[in-house]
């Protein structure tokens, strides 16, 4: 399947999707019904359905799908058949966190490496990942297959920094810093406010 071929939202779903089946798989369940997994995903049976389509014809009326073929099909739409790589800028209190989150392999990620200007500090905050020096990004990049990057720099480096993975060859970038960045148009930017998403909360809860 050509990059691009499925929209960014269904992407999202089609993610959650292979999430809910993970855990049906855990719980030895060998088959599951459209409606069953879009009420676990939270869409209608409709919506999975159509994107579900994106990977061809699935499943089979009155039987439903069967999970570990599903699973299989769209970890290969995910682009997740084998560990995917990831590297790690801004080692503070937030990166470090980030780094010592046992999920991510699960997900299909694993983060390789770390930069930050001052590695041993984050060492100290127990980070079992490798921790290199920023000034080190480009050689290490060069020398390994990595197209993914979380950035959690203060938000007056982050231009810069971005700059310096777009250089290097970073395709996906997941921005943890409040800065909004300007990227190429081949390049894909996610970026998380925790602020911003913590006052869309407060708003329903007054």
């Amino acid at each position: 399947m050509e990059k691009g071929a499925i929209p960014k939202k269904v992407i999202y779903r089609l993610s959650t999707y292979h999430r809910c089946l993970q855990r049906l798989s855990e719980n030895g369940i060998e088959t599951v019904s459209s409606g069953n997994l879009a009420k676990a995903a939270g869409v209608n049976s409709s919506q999975l359905r159509k994107d579900i389509a994106y990977m061809g014809q699935w499943g089979t009326r009155g039987l439903g799908y069967p999970v570990e073929m599903l699973m299989l099909k769209l970890r290969d739409a995910l682009g997740r058949e084998k560990l995917q790589p990831v590297i790690l800028l801004g080692a503070g209190n937030l990166g470090s966190a980030l780094l010592r989150y046992q999920g991510f392999q699960k997900e299909g990620f694993e983060v390789v490496a770390a930069f930050d200007a001052d590695p041993a500090a984050a060492r100290k905050r127990g980070v079992s990942v490798p921790l290199f020096l920023e000034e080190e990004l480009e050689t290490f990049l060069a020398e390994n297959q990595v197209r993914l990057a979380i950035i959690c720099v203060p938000a007056e480096f982050a231009q810069g920094m971005v700059n310096r993975l777009v250089r290097s060859g970073i395709q996906g970038i997941l921005n943890f810093s409040p800065a909004v960045l300007e990227v190429p148009k081949e390049i894909v930017v996610n970026s998380v406010d925790l602020a911003s998403e913590l006052e869309n909360l407060s708003y329903f809860i007054r």
